[in-house]
């Protein structure tokens, strides 16, 4: 007999488990770790775009702070969709893992996947004589979120037994 994939029963094999908050946790981070990496490439596509056109608000060498905040968004929010995208693959492969621990590791990560690229991109928006806007003090927020999302998933898959 074979073994159960992740998201089946042990004894069913081929019958999915019962829609439950771990398969809604999965389809919460597959949603929007797909939208999120669709949205962060479309900025990429867009900042090439500026490149290519040699936009100065954007090229400019006063801007180059500018420029940088941009990037790091692009590449951040790109990253840590794929990150959610891990996660979800990661939970149906930690049955045991506590349902409340499962939810904060999974908010984190969702709150560094918008706060860290936010962050940066808000703090692109509006410089000052090159240092970033206001917008900026989310990247290290967001940065806590990420480190203690990882952290949780790292425990729950290294006590996991399967």
């Amino acid at each position: 007999m074979k073994s159960p994939s992740p998201g089946e029963k042990p004894g069913s094999p081929g019958r999915p488990a019962p829609a439950n908050e771990a398969s809604a946790c999965v389809r919460r981070h597959l949603r929007i770790g797909w939208w999120s990496l669709w949205a962060f490439l479309t900025l990429g596509i867009a900042l090439e775009t500026l490149h290519g056109f040699k936009v100065g608000w954007y090229l400019g060498v006063a801007n180059a702070t500018r420029r940088l905040m941009f990037t790091l968004a692009h590449a951040h929010g790109t990253l840590l969709a794929l990150v959610n995208i891990g996660f979800a693959v990661t939970v149906p492969w930690v049955p045991a893992w506590d349902a409340r621990t499962r939810a904060v590791a999974g908010n984190c990560l969702l709150a560094a996947g918008l706060l860290i690229p936010a962050g940066f991109f808000l703090g692109g928006l509006v410089i000052y004589a090159g240092d970033p806007g206001l917008g900026i003090v989310l990247v290290p927020v967001g940065a806590v979120c990420l480190l203690v999302g990882v952290w949780l998933t790292a425990r729950a898959v290294t006590a996991s037994r399967g």
